[in-house]
């Protein structure tokens, strides 16, 4: 986490979205005390979309249909 006066976010704002948005949080300090925190957007659908392309990777597709020999346990 960095720091940042709430001046110093006044004058250098965009640059300051710029670091929250690649992922760092900031405290904002109103003389020298913490009074608030720039985090990152809790992108969910994002992070989704990323781990269904990580399966992708190694998922096979086959048919889900058709009957199979093999027999199977149920858990109760």
């Amino acid at each position: 986490m960095n720091y940042i006066a709430i001046s110093d976010l006044r004058a250098n704002l965009m640059k300051a979205l710029k670091q929250v948005e690649k992922g760092t949080t900031l405290i904002i300090t109103s003389r020298g005390k913490p009074v608030a925190k720039l985090v990152p957007t809790d992108d969910s659908v994002k992070q989704a979309q990323n781990k269904l392309k990580e399966l992708k990777k190694t998922a096979k597709i086959h048919d889900i249909l058709s009957p199979v020999s093999e027999t199977w346990k149920a858990e109760r």
